[in-house]
């Protein structure tokens, strides 16, 4: 009898092991599988945000290529000449963008009619494609040089001054202003001579002209 319960038992005892290494292998690969969701979904996020930024920084990209800087406003009050005298004299034209926040564009340079010529006064570098961008409160120059007698000539009345656009010869926002120089108490003597394109400094006009 004790022999029987002896086997009795063991043969119970190997049911257990078993059952117990079963449920431990089952448990096992249930907790491998669920990490291996975890990661996947983990990865899935993180590519998922990589590619949000990356379509967020392209829109932002594009919409600052997109901006478009408007031509510079024309009037009287933004417009000031000057002249210098002697071997290598030039008269002046300044434009100032009094604007506060935006910024403005000039193209080539200033189309200058005095005393109400026909036609402007050429340009000293022609089909240049010549641009300046003014922030707000910059000035912008142009130089007529008059270092000869014929290119000096004579006081002048006044200027129609109208602005360029992107091509040769062609005008912007609507007719020219004049610009009167005895209202502005300037005198300013301008004969056959021709004009620089707008820059930024001064000293890049007249070295244009050939006056710096």
């Amino acid at each position: 009898m004790t022999a029987r319960r002896t086997r009795r038992r063991s043969a119970v005892y190997a049911a257990l092991a078993l059952g117990l290494a079963g449920s431990l292998a089952l448990t096992g690969c249930n907790s491998s599988s669920s990490k291996s969701k975890t990661s996947s979904s983990s990865k899935s996020k993180k590519h998922k945000i990589i590619g949000g930024g990356a379509a967020a920084a392209g829109a932002g990209a594009g919409a600052a290529a997109n901006r478009h800087v408007s031509n510079c406003y024309l009037t009287t009050a933004r417009l000031q000449f000057g002249q210098v005298t002697g071997p290598k004299g030039y008269v002046t034209v300044r434009y100032r963008n009094s604007s506060g926040s935006l910024s403005c564009t000039l193209y080539n340079a200033p189309l200058l009619s005095f005393n109400q010529a026909k036609t402007p006064l050429p340009r000293v570098k022609p089909d240049s494609g010549h641009l300046v961008t003014l922030r707000p409160h910059s000035t912008a120059y142009a130089v007529i040089p008059t270092t000869s007698a014929a290119a000096l000539g004579t006081k002048q009345k006044d200027v129609a001054v109208q602005f360029m656009g992107r091509s040769e010869d062609s005008r912007t926002t609507g007719p020219p202003v004049t610009y009167n120089f005895a209202e502005k108490y300037t005198t300013v003597s301008v004969g056959q001579s021709k004009v620089t394109n707008w820059y930024s400094t001064l000293s890049a006009a007249k070295l244009e002209a050939g006056v710096g």
